[in-house]
């Protein structure tokens, strides 16, 4: 029987049964009348009513809610023929290479509808396949807005056609008259681009390949020249070594071409062989702030003790106290030991005869092929060109004229050139030298292989059609050997059929498939053959002590300045000084003193510091901010290269270019001398505290020895005792109490997020990666001098005060709060370092969630705190309320907006966000979410596959990029996870677990491989 019930929404409805199809009908309002309204001249005649004004406003609040409402129209394009590899919605990805001249990984590319959006480590390649914030941010470089976008002669567009029509005249004349045809490129090792220049040479004979890096490793390739004999640099893996020495070598950094960050945390596993870490430096590097000891020394000091350590080794002895020390640790641990050394030929050549004295197991005999930059011939082809003897110069996407302390002179010597053709992405000061320009293709819409190291082999494929009319230098040379039009310039066929002899059983798509391959090439391998050590020791002593010393090095964000144009490398916080935006003068706190430096804070908690001209054996570098940096040695300064690229982009130019101070060859220099000149800089700092200030429970650390010998929970000297609470039922342990009543979670996955602060180097690819996956915008550096930056996750930094003071120890020395504060707020001169990354907790009862008033923040059962965007109203009480300070409230648009022209500001740049991920608007707050959309996927994706999740297959992306395994993620549910393994270790621990908060996300307590009272 049918129902003669009458169903109805309102009061309204059931008075009318039309108004649902009138309201269907009036569903676009017209204007409200606000401007007939204010044009009544009765309104200003008479007063205004409390109705009248209470009319008006609600008038101009409902106009602007309708605004407000109107989205903007955008045309999609629809498919005609999908193409088969693509799904919408669903990812490909795609084995390559990447490699820009100076940085190398083998990775998986993640694309969408045919767009590169993220780049991943290749798990097949091992630590080949790791990550840094460079590759990471890489992808973002694809789609920088500022490349040159076609070909250029004379300086106006041209086709490629003319364009080699010019070239090939210019070759063909060069030949004819008997002058040098140069190739000017990065290092390259890639057998098939050297097969085919020697194809070029065989068409061109006067044709020379020369190589030039900006920062070009030349004492490490020829110490490895002289003890070695070839020019390569040697491959170390420290999983198993139990002591590293390094003197001034930042063997996380950019040392030896990168690539020990995974063997050294995998050394550092707390236990009784756990890798001890000696550091003798000037800066505070990122290796240094991750040493046991560390020893800071200007850079002739260090000279010195490298020195007496070789010659003690040696049967000689020593009055040299560190010297003395360092011996003896070396001695005793023989050939578990490994010396690094960095700044100077003569520093590696000891190095490296130490490591042949001790028998270093460190040392695999394995070479580094990425580094090619050869001293000898580069001063060669600056005499041809300064002769006149080079007819045509191709240079492939290099650029002295920035990179080089004679950039002037080269630049003067171009003019002697008949015809240069730069093959570049930047309209740099060789772009504007040139008669032909080639805008370069990017790696990600190359061919290409590599060997980067002896025994493999990369391949490089194309993973989105060329955005702009580029060509890589390989296209090139194929069309300047085989003419215009010839069926012979298909470079993927000529690298095909070259790969092939190189990989021996292994298929062309198999490789393809792998990105990287094992070869045969046994000849490639190291052992020792030389080593004048006493040339060695005599060039480390004729290095002139000054009273100011200064060492060059490069930034983990920026490195060389490839990458300079990338705004998420330019935003992303030195981890060491925590600022954003800049190079500048890192100085002792002493030093500072002595020579009237400083920086302050003004009244927005805004750090200023002093400006100074410095100059190097007479050449100046004018306007240099200075940083005062704790643990840099006395007497010593340090400045990044990689800084103030002219006309190469809207942030290239950011800082200051110090290559004018860089010989090629040594990175610390003497004779230094400064001047403070008027003003002040403003830095972008993301974080101003620099010690915990009394608060050691936040990141917690142990020496060895304690680890090992007392336990954890130790009444008296427990070293990570558990929590309990005083109860007037006597004390029980805090996960035992609650003010919440506890829910089911055993039901399907709970995510948990494990931080290892001993593994952690703080290197930032898990920052760099997170801003890719989730679209994190770039604010500019006025925003982070506010404190507004957007970071999802951070990496705080702090450093050990002058004093540990506890709270019994304040009371028995009667010091009041601030005489406290006063002591602990300041570093000591040599702090110790401790790296904790940091992002929303997922706290089970977390205080965002119960003062939201409109519940945007809620607690998912896989034990996520989400966000709700579209129900955010920017009340920011959450913010207020959350302990951890990891939400992030959108001050403005960030995207589409002027004010922040970055990559969110023109079409282009925003190729690169992800379409799984929203884009956030003004007024809302967001955070980590733990890679949601990552989890589902993975969820989804076993669920059409009718199996259980795997572990290890939840990831989210900072735990992806992290080449140390210091981050784990995983179900907790699982019993067998990782996670849940990690979840049990005695080292647990989490964030102020006194409130109650319950994160999802826990620590591990940093193990210190050093005894105080043997301290160096």
């Amino acid at each position: 029987m049918a129902s003669n019930k009458i169903q109805f929404r309102s009061i309204h409805e059931l008075k009318d049964p039309a108004l649902t199809q009138k309201l269907a009908q009036k569903e676009f309002q017209n204007e409200i009348p606000v401007d007939e309204i204010l044009a009544d001249e009765n309104q200003e005649s008479g007063g205004t009513s409390r109705r009248d004004f209470l009319k008006l406003l609600g008038f101009s609040t409902a106009a602007v809610t309708l605004a407000a409402c109107e989205a903007p129209v955008i045309k999609t394009i629809p498919y005609v023929v999908k193409p088969h590899s693509i799904i919408p919605g669903v990812p490909n990805y795609y084995a390559t290479t990447y490699f820009d001249g100076f940085d190398f990984a083998s990775v998986l590319v993640k694309t969408r509808e045919g767009r590169p959006i993220k780049i991943e480590p290749n798990p097949a390649a091992g630590e080949l396949g790791k990550t840094s914030a460079r590759a990471q941010a890489s992808v973002l470089s694809l789609y920088d807005n500022d490349k040159i976008k076609q070909p250029k002669l004379n300086g106006k567009d041209e086709t490629f056609d003319k364009v080699d029509d010019y070239v090939l005249n210019a070759l063909t004349t060069a030949q004819n008259s008997g002058k040098r045809i140069v190739l000017l490129s990065h290092s390259f090792a890639s057998p098939t681009f050297k097969k085919l220049f020697a194809d070029f040479k065989a068409k061109y004979p006067s044709a020379e390949l020369v190589t030039y890096d900006a920062y070009p490793h030349t004492a490490a390739l020829e110490a490895a020249q002289e003890v070695f004999g070839q020019r390569a640099l040697p491959v170390y893996d420290l999983s198993k070594t139990q002591l590293v020495v390094s003197f001034q070598a930042d063997f996380l950094g950019d040392y030896n071409g990168g690539g020990l960050e995974t063997s050294y945390a995998l050394g550092k596993a707390p236990g009784a062989t756990m890798l001890r870490h000696i550091q003798v430096e000037s800066n505070m590097t990122l290796t240094g702030a991750n040493a046991d000891t560390r020893i800071p020394q200007k850079p002739s000091e260090v000279n010195k003790t490298l020195t007496e350590v070789y010659n003690a080794l040696n049967g000689g002895g020593t009055s040299n106290a560190v010297a003395a020390a360092i011996v003896k640790e070396l001695q005793a641990k023989g050939s578990n030991a490994v010396v690094f050394a960095d700044g100077s030929k003569a520093a590696h050549v000891l190095a490296h005869l130490i490591n042949q004295k001790l028998g270093s197991t460190a040392f695999t005999g394995r070479t580094n092929l990425l580094k090619e930059y050869d001293h000898a011939r580069y001063q060669e082809f600056l005499s041809w060109m300064n002769a006149g003897q080079v007819g045509v110069l191709i240079t492939n996407n290099v650029d002295p004229i920035y990179s080089s302390n004679k950039g002037e002179a080269f630049k003067a010597a171009l003019s002697k050139v008949n015809a240069v053709v730069a093959v570049a992405d930047k309209k740099n000061e060789i772009y504007k030298a040139a008669k032909a320009v080639i805008p370069v293709a990017n790696w990600m819409e190359s061919w290409g292989d590599l060997t980067p190291q002896s025994g493999v082999y990369a391949l490089m494929q194309p993973t989105i059609q060329k955005i702009y009319k580029s060509r890589q230098i390989e296209e090139s040379l194929l069309v300047w050997i085989n003419g215009k039009n010839s069926p012979s310039n298909n470079y993927y066929e000529y690298l095909k059929a070259n790969a092939t002899g190189i990989l021996g059983g292994t298929s062309f798509n198999q490789a393809l498939y792998n990105g990287l391959n094992p070869v045969a090439t046994e000849a490639f391998n190291l052992s020792y053959t030389g080593g004048n050590a006493a040339q060695a020791v005599a060039e480390l002593g004729r290095f002139k002590a000054s009273d100011l010393e200064l060492v060059l090095y490069t930034k983990t964000s920026i490195g060389d300045g490839t990458q300079a144009n990338n705004p998420w490398l330019q935003e992303l916080p030195d981890p060491i000084t925590r600022l954003a935006w800049d190079n500048y003068l890192t100085v002792s706190p002493e030093d500072a003193k002595n020579l009237g430096l400083d920086n302050d804070l003004n009244g927005r908690m805004q750090l200023n510091g002093s400006i100074v001209n410095i100059t190097v054996n007479g050449t100046t570098i004018k306007d240099v901010p200075v940083f005062v940096q704790p643990g840099q040695a006395s007497g010593s300064f340090g400045l990044a290269l990689g800084y103030g690229k002219k006309d190469s982009g809207k942030v290239a130019a950011t800082g200051i270019n110090a290559y004018p101070l860089f010989d090629g060859v040594n990175t610390a220099l003497s004779n230094v001398s400064i001047e403070k000149v008027s003003g002040t800089h403003e830095f972008a700092g993301i974080q101003l505290q620099n010690t915990l200030m009394g608060r050691y429970e936040i990141a917690r650390e142990v020496p060895l020895e304690d680890f090992i010998n007392i336990p954890f929970d130790d009444k008296l000297k427990g070293w990570n005792k558990p929590l309990e609470y005083h109860t007037y039922n006597g004390s029980l342990p805090a996960g035992k109490i609650s003010l919440w009543d506890e829910f089911d979670d055993t039901d399907g996955p709970h995510f948990n997020l494990s931080v290892d602060l001993n593994a952690c180097t703080g290197c930032g690819a898990c920052i760099i990666a997170c801003q890719a996956e989730n679209n994190v915008p770039v604010v500019g550096k006025e925003e982070i001098r506010m404190s507004r930056d957007m970071y999802w996750l951070r990496i705080d930094r702090y450093y050990s005060s002058r004093e540990t003071i506890h709270p019994q120890e304040q009371v028995e020395r009667g010091l009041n709060v601030p005489q406290v504060y006063d002591i602990l707020i300041d570093p000591a001169k040599n702090p110790d370092v401790i790296f904790q990354p940091v992002m929303c907790q997922h706290c089970n009862h977390a205080p965002c969630e119960t003062v939201c008033p409109v519940a945007a923040t809620s607690h998912g059962k896989q034990g996520q705190n989400q966000m709700a965007y579209n129900r955010c109203v920017g009340t920011r009480y959450c913010a207020n309320n959350c302990p951890y300070k990891v939400r992030r409230f959108n001050w403005f648009n960030y995207a589409q907006n002027d004010k922040f022209d970055f990559n969110m500001n023109n079409d282009l740049g925003r190729m690169v966000l992800n379409p799984d991920v929203v884009v956030r608007t003004r007024g809302v707050m967001e955070k980590c979410s733990l890679c949601i959309q990552m989890t589902q996927d993975t969820i989804l994706q076993a669920k059409k596959e009718g199996r259980k999740v795997k572990d290890g297959e939840f990831k989210t992306a900072c735990s992806a990029a992290c080449a140390t395994g210091a981050l784990q993620f995983g179900d907790m549910n699982d019993q067998s996870s990782k996670v849940r393994k990690l979840y049990n270790s005695n080292r647990r621990y989490t964030l102020l677990e006194e409130i109650g908060t319950k994160p999802n996300v826990f620590y591990h307590v940093k193990v210190r491989n050093r005894k105080e009272e043997n301290k160096v």
